[in-house]
């Protein structure tokens, strides 16, 4: 073969693998990723077996679509949903649920017209959205409590495990330490203000009564922090240690603004795994209104 015959056929090779990788890119030049290829890069950095009965599913979309942009969230609210589709995301990755229950049973409650809505609007947005909680938590680390121990400068301490050995501080000082480091404007609290506190059990969103008290009988810490407590379990048992003698501190920082940290850490972890794409954190912040 002739020298200008060899250049010329390399220079059609070459353009045609240029031609076969353009296939596989969108306008900006960035491969394009489904949904799946973007569950799959995660969960490829979980070490562990697979979860049986995971609540880690697709709730609302295709496992097929292509991928214009990721938002992570805590709660995937009305508002979040629309949000995201104002900044081209149609990918949410959420940390709760969609339809107000655990499963995400969506016949849970009879002829439930604002799960109709819910699922006609994330139709009409062309959205997906995948669950990300079990595995976020089976990590290591696990993500929201990293997100949450970074957030008030406690890495340090982390071991992932909920209990923490700080250095000693109030209880009046913990509180604002929270306040400040996940922008809350109102904590809810049992105890001294002026209680030392060192040993600290921090359980972010709804671990559960049980999960909770076994905990304060087990670790016995000066103050257990958590996302939400149903009050007629910890909050009581609590109270009643205050009179017995073994007073540890509660602080109850709401469920959704306790582990959003985690979500935003998420956020930060996969745009540097899957660059060629942007991932937005949105916050779906505290529902409730104080007066």
């Amino acid at each position: 073969m002739k020298r200008t015959e060899f250049i010329q056929k390399s220079f059609q090779g070459l353009l045609g693998l240029a031609l076969l990788e353009a296939v596989s890119t969108n306008v900006f030049g960035a491969e394009k990723l489904t949904v799946q290829q973007i569950i799959d890069t995660i969960l490829k950095n979980y070490a562990g077996e697979p979860i049986k009965n995971t609540n880690d599913t697709i709730k609302a979309g295709s496992a097929d679509m292509v991928v214009t942009g990721i938002v992570t969230t805590m709660f995937p609210t009305v508002e979040v949903i629309r949000k995201a589709h104002d900044i081209g995301a149609n990918f949410l990755i959420v940390h709760e649920p969609t339809y107000y229950n655990g499963s995400d049973n969506k016949t849970l409650v009879a002829n439930n017209t604002q799960v109709q809505l819910k699922e006609e609007l994330l139709q009409k947005l062309n959205m997906t959205i995948w669950r990300f909680h079990d595995y976020a938590h089976a990590m290591r680390p696990d993500f929201v409590s990293y997100g949450v121990v970074r957030s008030v400068g406690w890495t340090p301490y982390y071991e992932n495990s909920p209990i923490l050995n700080i250095p000693e501080t109030s209880l009046k000082s913990l509180i604002q330490l929270f306040k400040k480091g996940l922008k809350i404007n109102h904590i809810r609290y049992i105890g001294n203000t002026d209680k030392p506190c060192k040993k600290v059990a921090l359980l972010p969103g709804a671990w559960g009564g049980s999960r909770q008290m076994s905990t304060l009988v087990n670790q016995k810490p000066d103050v257990i922090i958590v996302g939400e407590a149903v009050e007629w379990e910890t909050v009581e048992f609590i109270r009643d240690c205050q009179s017995l003698g073994h007073e540890s501190a509660l602080i109850i920082l709401g469920h959704s603004v306790s582990e959003e940290p985690g979500m935003v850490y998420f956020a930060e972890w996969l745009g540097k795994k899957i660059p060629d794409l942007k991932v937005t954190h949105i916050p779906s912040n505290d529902p409730f209104k104080w007066d």
